[in-house]
């Protein structure tokens, strides 16, 4: 079951407190998932309980809305960030993440890799005391009912000659809903991945690689049968992103779309059951909305 408000009574919902409805099969809280619009890159919050989880941090000239957004939602650390792959528009904000926050623990694609703006995210680490952890195949992090697996790449890095294609792949569970996040895994890795027989039906879908030709292929989609998909991309980029070949294959397959370039902000809510979501408008601003307890 699917409930969706604008944003602006989403804010006064979850300012009053109300929660999805009760769950036989669910945890006593909810998940909240933030697609955060930070143009035509990636970076999503995740709240269960006391656990806060950033999937990737946008471009480096995105980092103080994201800070800002974070801090707008009540986050005083992070529990996890994640760190799909070293590419800009998904790595670029994490520094200053950092530095505005405690961070207990940080998953990463590659355990180096030779740019100045990864030079910047090891100094970032170095500071909070940590190692950027890359996680095999199968790895789990639990917490507050939150359950995420890393499911790819299926193969070491070196196998690949793209470095999209090396991006970690999440399935984040919650009571009864999935959700898949694939970073800007492209066809290939797709398939690859589409055949290791590690990939269940999902919920919800983060489009790869901003809605482009080279990723959400067939194999992908015919594996994990979504029924909401999530673009993150911005308007007029100079990609063209999303591109019509996936758009068509995601309408063929019956997926319901949003899109951070037409809606801003996606905020997904779930009690493991039922699942809400909440559209930020261009004349709202988010504020005051603190972690479920």
């Amino acid at each position: 079951m699917k409930r969706f408000f604008p944003f602006s009574l989403c804010l006064v919902l979850l300012l009053s407190g109300c929660t999805a409805p009760e769950s036989n099969h669910a945890p006593n809280q909810n998940l909240v998932i933030h697609y955060i619009d930070v143009g035509q890159a990636d970076c999503m919050l995740l709240i269960a309980g006391q656990t806060s989880v950033l999937i990737d941090g946008g471009n480096t000239d995105t980092s103080a809305e994201v800070v800002s957004y974070l801090r707008r939602y009540g986050i005083e650390e992070l529990d996890l960030i994640v760190n799909t792959h070293p590419h800009g528009d998904h790595l670029g904000g994490i520094p200053s993440v950092m530095a505005a926050f405690p961070v207990k623990e940080v998953w990463c694609s590659h355990p180096d890799y030779d740019t100045y703006l990864f030079d910047r995210f090891e100094q970032a680490l170095r500071q909070e005391g940590l190692t950027g952890i890359q996680p095999a195949v199968g790895t789990v992090y639990a917490s507050d009912g939150l359950t995420i697996t890393v499911l790819g790449p299926v193969q070491p890095n070196e196998h690949y000659t793209d470095l999209n294609d090396t991006s970690l792949v999440l399935l984040v569970q919650y009571g009864q809903r999935k959700f898949l996040f694939t970073g800007d895994m492209e066809a290939y890795a797709e398939r690859l991945l589409a055949t290791s027989g590690s990939l269940p039906d999902v919920d919800v879908l983060k489009v790869g690689h901003h809605g482009s030709y080279s990723s959400t292929s067939q194999e992908l989609l015919d594996k994990v049968k979504p029924e909401y998909g999530i673009i993150s991309c911005m308007l007029g980029n100079e990609y063209g992103h999303p591109h019509d070949a996936p758009m068509n294959r995601l309408k063929k397959a019956a997926v319901e779309l949003y899109r951070t370039d037409l809606m801003g902000s996606v905020v997904l809510v779930t009690d493991g059951d039922t699942l809400a979501f909440f559209l930020e408008t261009t004349n709202t601003e988010l504020t005051g909305y603190e972690k479920a307890s």
